[in-house]
């Protein structure tokens, strides 16, 4: 399975299949606009502007399940747009661990084992996937996007 076969909602409502990036490199996130760790939106934003004419997509995912976000994915969004200037896809706020894991985030802990298994540790745990819809790996949540880079360009 790839996440191709899976259907998403962004922060407006609007349902769609993540087959509308194939082709494309992604690099998804688990996002929270009240964590320690937001200021990772700069540099996501950054990788987003450098190389998203090259393929490169960066989908931002927000979860409460830290009790670290906004009321609603609009909120969030809205939040991380006026305080970091993201441009990049943002979506409905999803769970990421246990049985009400969105199943974007089932695929992609099955996939990929991080620090708790399976489970996510915390906001900003990053998954890049290649150009056939193949998750390739996890990155922790501390990983600084542009930490990244090279890894991501090897994909481009």
């Amino acid at each position: 399975m790839t996440i191709y076969q899976l259907n998403v909602t962004t922060d407006k409502g609007e349902t769609y299949s993540l087959d509308r990036y194939e082709g494309k490199v992604i690099l998804i996130v688990n996002t929270a606009s009240k964590c320690g760790l937001t200021g990772q939106f700069e540099e996501l934003q950054a990788l987003y502007d450098k190389y998203a004419e090259r393929g490169l997509v960066i989908l931002g995912f927000p979860s409460n399940q830290f009790k670290q976000e906004l009321d609603s994915a609009e909120q969030a969004s809205e939040a991380c747009r006026l305080t970091y200037g993201v441009t990049f896809p943002m979506h409905e706020i999803v769970a990421v661990n246990g049985d009400s894991a969105h199943p974007l985030f089932k695929l992609l802990t099955e996939e990929t084992k991080g620090l708790l298994g399976k489970s996510v540790k915390w906001n900003f745990t990053k998954f890049l996937v290649d150009r056939n819809g193949q998750i390739i790996k996890r990155f922790a949540p501390t990983d600084k996007p542009l930490k990244l880079e090279e890894e991501i360009i090897s994909y481009l």
